[in-house]
Order: structure tokens, then C-alpha cells, then sequence
């Protein structure tokens, strides 16, 4: 054997990859090269291109030549599939067709089989995807398991781009599912549905039905798999004599194998729904939620209310099982409609601890989360002058309602307090000459202002400005126009408020035109509702709160509107499997500090409501999302603790003793009631608490059979009830409800005293949970009259809602913790002090 050559040579890793380019050539328009190679692509299509002197190309498609088997196929055969389907092949291997085309082709070779319509895709779930789909399979079947009749209901609380019709569709694959019906508030993420099962090879023979089909799903080939999209809306929605409208009657008559109810968020959604849509005019708001009815937007309350306790008298449909999706369903999560075995959680905190992780573990391959942007949080202090223009609320807060009212409509719209909104908007780009003297005066390093600061300005090329009306929309995009703000005349503002603005979808094309490709232009979008949900503006990548919004759903829906992943894929044409990051962050900036922070701290908490500690929920939250607060003088990072003690300022034990007043603490539907009922060891806890006695045991019997009377009464006669019949509904209507709340009464009166018991121990609780385990047996007795085994069994009933009673319990102690803390006395060992905390109290005294 010759010296030079080695006993075990090493072995070439030679792979077969498929490509498809286009070039910039009249002679060639429409047509794709298809080629294959074990080289470099773009180095194997400029070694051919080199001596035709081409120099202008576009690579469509690289992707491998290799089946699972590990066989491969060539290009003679994607070209041969693609003359059998009819496309015309030209000059040797130039083909007339698209990109789409040569996937399809490409996808058939390495499944072996044929795929109809433009089913291309194979991508496979990601981790968390997977993990999901297997999650509540396994619950699904361990409920079938113990009763074959029952029907399951589960959670996916998953944050948006988690992938959810991707592994929605998956889990009705794995569960055999043949029938399934989708659900949703808003018909705007319909193509989605149906992009998902028209282009994932996976679905390949799956049917697609909606009302915009215009196809009759009754004639539907039953050999093939049925997957049906609706609106709650139109499936609620009855004709004038209260039956279900004919269209619909086939939809009840099936028996669905699995029923997917998304962006539905129990409760949460229709308070966000006003919440977000309340500053629009009656009619634009109930078209933006798609409310069928003629009443206003709390007309489907008491019809959604029965949903969440049995989905069988609300909706007269069948099925095998229910699948919940949302992004915030922090009501669910707190009432505890669903237990821990029903729930898989993905979190924008799950998201990006995902996005760090792959970089960390795997540096060599495309990390599939790196397009999603890191959120920033940025709250501004304002000046003196301006908070004394709209203080408002239990913390006298900048109220930004006040501040940007408005009246007027179009050209004839302006502020309240223009002057004052123009100091507002020389604030925020830096020259505003009473902030910048007091700069000078402090020696202070000028301020990130938005507008201002070199490091911001590219993430406010395309922003979005929530207001709290369509008057002050129109009021600011003329106040922008106008001569003084000339620094605004670069920016095409686009009011997206008010009747002619559009509904839903609609409202969206004057912005993408507005936009364009995102690089040569730049936008300011003015809305008061509209575009906050379902809707996707990649160039969006920032939102100013100029609006109060008091739930963290409604707030951070808001939010994520800007967190839409941006970026150019196969950015140089020369490799489809590049991709080029244009927005790693994304920016809120807020300038109602507290009203913001105490989102951010409930919605920390929200994530994670069994958290040992709130504190730990929140500071895993801002790992992520950073928080910077300018104070009037200096902008600095907020930590967990501080963000909690800022979110807390001004709380006073009068609003604590309130806050454990709050209905919220107790359930009294007649769910939970009936529960009471069965279990005799919580009837006689019940009937421990004072009160209970003299109301007496039947009282709940009472109260459930008499509403659920006058329920069925009017869901049978409707609009047929006669008068007399009414008149005793109306009766027994008054009773129930006056009963019912003398029970919820009672309750409430036993958890006001909980707060007595945690002063007179010595734990530090941070949850329900401790109130319960760490305790001193007797003394719980003494103050509130009730064993804590008692106590702990009404919890598990959901009785005594935990997840509020956490929060509570949490606020309760940190503000104990405070109080002591300031007067130099330290509660319990390590108690950590924050001085932003002490600024803020400096300020409140």
C-alpha cells in the first residue's frame, strides 16, 4: 500500500441536495431551473451560471434529495413529476411553474405518495408543540379510561406564534379525530385554519369548510377527514323565535369527534373585548367583536357565563372532547376552572427562556425562535405640570383618559387640553425646554425619550399609538399635521378609528400600503380598538399606552401586537434557508408608571398562579422583559421587588380590607353550589361559617333549582312567555339572585377574616397554600371559626377561589412587610428593601 495513502481514509460526508433558481431574463419568466448537487449550492448554480455571464439570480429552493429510508431521489424525477401534473418543461431542465410547485413535487418523492392541492410543507412540531399534543392526549384518554362517555375538556394556555392550529391539527390527527368543529370570537384568524391544513403534507386529504367556502357541508365527502371553522356569533346566533337558525341545524346534528374553542379566554375575553373596543362608537365596537345581536356588547354575558360551567346547556352539541386555546386565559387559570392535569402552559416567558436556550445548546443550527423579539418595557414619569392636568383613581394616577379626551370628529376633532398634549409630544422627542433645563440643572445624562434617542428611533419607523377614543384619534393625527410639529411631518399617520376606518381585517390594508416594504417609509398608526387583535404588522415595533387599560389580558394583548416576529428569509437569494433578524427587540412605552408596573406584576403573576412565591413569578417574567422607569430625572432598571413595591404605592390597609371584600374571593354558581350539595363533610363546613344557620341547609337546593327552572323556561319559550308565566319568572328570578347573594355574603364575611389570622402568626405566607400548611391549628379556629381542614376542603371545591385569595394573601403580607420595614422594623429576617419603593413612598407622603 502506497505511504500516501491513509489505512482508513476519512469519509466525505456527500449529501444530495435539490434546488430550484430563477433568473433575471425576459427569455426565462416564470420558469425555474431545477437542478441537484452534492456541493454548496450557490456555488454549484455560479459555477453554471459563470460562463453565461449571468450575474442576477434567485435561489427558490434548497432543500435535500434524502427520504426517511435514507434513499434518495434526483431532479430527472421532481422534473418528471412536474411534467406528469401538466407543467411544460423547457429548454433541458427549465421549468414553467413555482416554487410552491417544486416543494409539492419534491414533498411526494419523499413521502412516496401523491398530495392533492398545495400540501408541501413537512416541517415537524417543535418541542413545546409536541409536548402540548401529548399532554392532553395522555389526559384525554385517562379520563376515557375511567368513563367512556365522559367528555374532557383541556387547556392549551399558549401565547401567540405559539403554532396553535399546527398542533391543534396534530392532536385530532393522533386522536383519530374524522370530524372537527372550530370555534372563535374572531373570524379574522380563519385563514390560518385553513392555510395549516391545505399546506402541511400531514393533512393531505383533509377538508377545509367555513362559511366563506360557500361550500353546503352536508354534501362533505364523509370517507374524509371534516374540519368545519365558525364563530361563536353565528352559531349562537337564533332567529326571532329563539330557535337555532336553520343553517346551523346540520352543525348541532353531528356528533364531533373534537370541538376546538380558540382565542376564547372565559369571561376574560368579553371584559377585554369592552375594554379594548370601548372607546370606538357603540355599532364599530360590537362589529369588532362580531356581535351578532342587537343589544349591546353585554348582551352574550349571561349566555357565556353558562359556557364556562357546562358547554352542553349553553351549546346544544356533541362531542368526544373540548380543547381550549389562549394566550391569556389568567380567569381560568385563577377560578380554576381547570385543574393542573388540564393544562399545558407557553409562556412568552417559556418562548424566549426557549430562544436563549437553543443558542446555548445548539450554536451550529437555525434557531426556529430567534425572529421572535425580546419585549422591552419603558414607563416615563411626566412632569408636575402635566400630572395635575388628570389625576385620577384610588392612586390618584395619571389618568391618560383625561389627558388625551377629546371631542369632534375628523378635521373638526382636537384635545381637551391641546396645550398640554403638545408638551406631551415635545416631551417625548426630547425638546420639551422645561425637561431639558431640568437635565441641566441635575447633570443628569439627557433621557431616553422616545422619539428623541438615537438608540430608539429605528424601533419607531412604524409604531402603533393606542388612544382612548376615535375623537382623540382624530384629534391627534390633526395636531401632528399641524406647522409646529414638523418632526411628525416625516411619519404617515393612519387613523385606523371610527365608522370607515373598517372592521377587523378591513382596517388593516391602508396600513400595509402605508408601510410598504417597511424600509422606505415611516408610520404612526392611531387607534382606540381597532387592529389589537388578529391582526399580524411585522413592521410594527413599538406601541405607546396612551390609554387606560386595567387587566393585564387587555393590556398585554395589546402589547404582543408589536411583538410579530420581522425578518427576511433567504435575504441575499442564495440560501432559502437563511434568515435575517430586522427586529431582535420590541419596545412599550407607558407613561402611567404604576397603572403599568401593576400589569406587569399581575401579569407575572397570572402566568404562574401556584407560585410559591408572586415575587419569584415576576422576576422570571423580567429575566425577559426588562423594565426601565424614568422617574422625572433618571431612567433605571426595575426589579421584581420593585416593580411589585412600586405596583403596590399608595396602598393603604383600607384598600387592602377592600380587596378582601371582593366577590372575586368566592363562587357561588351553581357549579360550585352543587358540589357543596354532594359532599356532606362540606355541608357541615358550611354550615360552621356564621350565618349559615339561620339561612339553613336548603338554601342552595333553593337557589339551583330555581334558576336553573327559570333558565330552561325561558330557553324553551323564548320570546312566547306570557305574561303571567313571566311575572312568576320574575319572582322566582328575585328570589334566586336575593338568596344567592346572601350565601356569596356570608362567605365573604368568613374570608375577611382570614387577614386577622396571618397579623397574629408569625409565617411569612406568600400564598393560600402557606395559610393553609403553615398554621397554628387552633388559633385559625379562634379567629375564624373553622378547622383548617374544613377551610382547605372548601378550597379544593373552588369555593374560595385560590387564585385570587393568593394574590390577596401576597398583598396583604408584602404590605405588612412595608409598613414595619419603613418604621425600621424588620417583620421576618432578610426582608429586602428597594429603593425605588422608598421614592415612591417619599412621594406618596
Amino acid at each position: 500500500m502506497a505511504a500516501d495513502r491513509p489505512l482508513f481514509p476519512e469519509k466525505q460526508p456527500a449529501r444530495l441536495r435539490i434546488y430550484a433558481y430563477s433568473i433575471e431574463d425576459s427569455n426565462h419568466d416564470g420558469m425555474l431551473k431545477v437542478g441537484q448537487t452534492t456541493r454548496n449550492v450557490k456555488s454549484r448554480i455560479e459555477q453554471q451560471l459563470k460562463t453565461a455571464l449571468v450575474k442576477h439570480y434567485t435561489i427558490h429552493v434548497d432543500e435535500s434529495a434524502e427520504r426517511a429510508d435514507g434513499s434518495t431521489f434526483s431532479d430527472h424525477e421532481v422534473r418528471a413529476r412536474l411534467a406528469a401534473k401538466g407543467f411544460p418543461k423547457v429548454d433541458l431542465e427549465w421549468i414553467t411553474c413555482t416554487t410552491v410547485d417544486v416543494q409539492v413535487a419534491i414533498a411526494e418523492l419523499r413521502a412516496g405518495t401523491a398530495y392533492g392541492g398545495s400540501h408541501h410543507e413537512s416541517f415537524l412540531m417543535r418541542p413545546e408543540q409536541a409536548e402540548a399534543v401529548a399532554k392532553a392526549h395522555a389526559y384525554f384518554h385517562s379520563i376515557w379510561k375511567e368513563d367512556m362517555h365522559a367528555v374532557p375538556r383541556f387547556l392549551w394556555n399558549a401565547k401567540m406564534r405559539f403554532g396553535k392550529t399546527f398542533a391543534a391539527y396534530q392532536l385530532a390527527r393522533k386522536l383519530g379525530a374524522r370530524k372537527v368543529l372550530v370555534l372563535t370570537f374572531k373570524p379574522a384568524v380563519a385563514d390560518a385554519w385553513r392555510t395549516d391544513l391545505e399546506t402541511h403534507v400531514d393533512f393531505d386529504g383533509w377538508q377545509y369548510l367555513s362559511r366563506a367556502t360557500h361550500t353546503d357541508p352536508t354534501t362533505a365527502d364523509k370517507k374524509r377527514p371534516l374540519v368545519y371553522f365558525g364563530s361563536f356569533q353565528d352559531v349562537l346566533g337564533k332567529d326571532k323565535a329563539g330557535n337555532i337558525k336553520a343553517k346551523n341545524e346540520w352543525l348541532h346534528e353531528t356528533n364531533w369527534d373534537l370541538v376546538i374553542f380558540d382565542e376564547y379566554h372565559f369571561g376574560a375575553w368579553r371584559d377585554n373585548a369592552k375594554e379594548l373596543f370601548e372607546g370606538e362608537d357603540e355599532g364599530e365596537a360590537k362589529k369588532e367583536i362580531a356581535v351578532e345581536y342587537t343589544a349591546d356588547l353585554g348582551a352574550v354575558n349571561e349566555e357565556l357565563d353558562e359556557l364556562s360551567q357546562d358547554e352542553t346547556q349553553f351549546l346544544p352539541i356533541t362531542t368526544k372532547a373540548y380543547l381550549y386555546l389562549s394566550g391569556t386565559p389568567f380567569k381560568a387559570l385563577a377560578t380554576g376552572e381547570f385543574i393542573e392535569e388540564q393544562i399545558f402552559n407557553w409562556t412568552y416567558t417559556d418562548e424566549q427562556r426557549a430562544k436563549k436556550q437553543w443558542d446555548e445548546k445548539h450554536p451550529e443550527t437555525r434557531n426556529p425562535y430567534a425572529a421572535l423579539p425580546e419585549m422591552r418595557l419603558m414607563t416615563y414619569q411626566m412632569p408636575d405640570e402635566l400630572l395635575s392636568i388628570a389625576s385620577q383613581g384610588e392612586f390618584n394616577e395619571f389618568d391618560l383618559g383625561e389627558f388625551f379626551s377629546a371631542t369632534g370628529r375628523g378635521t373638526a376633532a382636537t384635545f381637551k387640553h391641546k396645550n398640554d398634549v403638545q408638551k406631551w409630544l415635545d416631551i417625548i422627542r426630547g425638546s420639551y425646554a422645561a425637561t431639558q433645563v431640568d437635565n441641566l440643572k441635575l447633570g443628569a445624562q439627557k433621557p431616553p425619550f422616545p422619539y428623541s434617542d438615537v438608540r430608539l428611533l429605528p424601533y419607531l419607523n412604524h409604531s402603533f399609538w393606542f388612544l382612548p377614543t376615535v375623537a382623540s384619534c382624530h384629534a391627534m393625527a390633526n395636531l401632528l399635521a399641524e406647522k409646529q410639529n414638523v418632526f411628525f411631518h416625516d411619519y404617515d399617520v393612519v387613523t385606523a378609528a371610527g365608522a370607515g376606518a373598517g372592521v377587523g381585517l378591513a382596517a388593516l390594508p391602508p396600513v400595509r400600503s402605508a408601510i410598504g416594504n417597511g424600509h422606505d417609509s415611516k408610520t404612526i398608526t392611531l387607534s382606540c380598538g381597532k387592529l389589537t387583535t388578529g391582526v399580524t404588522v411585522p413592521q410594527w415595533s413599538s406601541i405607546l399606552m396612551l390609554r387606560n387599560l386595567n387587566s393585564p389580558e387587555t393590556y398585554f394583548q395589546a402589547a404582543f401586537r408589536v411583538q410579530s416576529p420581522w425578518s427576511i428569509k433567504n435575504p441575499n437569494g442564495d440560501n432559502p434557508n437563511e434568515e435575517e433578524i430586522l427586529k431582535p427587540v420590541c419596545f412599550v412605552f407607558d407613561f402611567a408608571p404604576t397603572r403599568a408596573l401593576r400589569q406587569v406584576a399581575e401579569y407575572g403573576v397570572g402566568l404562574n398562579p401556584e407560585a410559591h412565591n408572586p415575587e419569584n413569578a415576576v422576576r422570571d417574567l423580567v429575566n425577559f422583559l426588562p423594565v426601565l422607569a424614568f422617574d422625572g430625572s433618571h431612567m433605571t432598571q426595575v426589579d421584581a421587588g420593585g416593580i411589585l413595591d412600586i405596583a403596590m404605592a399608595g396602598t393603604s390597609a383600607t384598600l387592602l380590607a377592600r380587596k378582601w371584600e371582593s366577590a372575586l374571593l368566592v363562587n357561588v354558581d351553581n357549579d360550585t353550589l352543587k358540589k357543596i350539595m354532594s359532599s356532606k363533610e362540606a355541608m357541615d363546613a358550611i354550615m360552621k361559617i356564621e350565618g349559615f344557620r339561620a339561612l339553613g341547609s336548603d338554601v342552595f337546593e333553593t337557589v339551583v333549582n330555581k334558576s336553573e327552572k327559570v333558565k330552561a323556561t325561558k330557553k324553551a319559550k323564548g320570546d312566547d312567555v306570557d305574561p303571567k308565566t313571566k311575572k312568576e319568572l320574575t319572582a322566582e328570578e328575585k328570589e334566586y339572585k336575593s338568596k344567592r347573594k346572601q350565601i356569596q355574603e356570608k362567605l365573604i364575611k368568613f374570608a375577611t377574616r382570614i387577614p386577622a389570622f396571618m397579623y397574629l402568626t408569625d409565617f411569612r405566607e406568600n400564598k393560600l397554600k402557606d395559610v393553609i400548611t403553615k398554621i397554628e391549628p387552633d388559633l385559625f379556629k379562634t379567629v375564624t371559626g373553622l378547622r383548617i381542614e374544613d377551610f382547605n376542603l372548601l378550597v379544593s371545591l373552588n369555593v374560595f377561589n385560590s387564585g385570587h385569595m393568593n394574590q390577596a394573601v401576597f398583598m396583604f403580607r408584602r404590605y405588612e412587610d412595608a409598613s414595619l420595614s419603613y418604621t425600621g422594623i424588620e417583620s421576618h429576617e432578610g426582608l429586602s428593601h428597594y429603593g425605588l419603593y422608598d421614592t415612591v413612598i417619599a412621594k406618596e407622603h
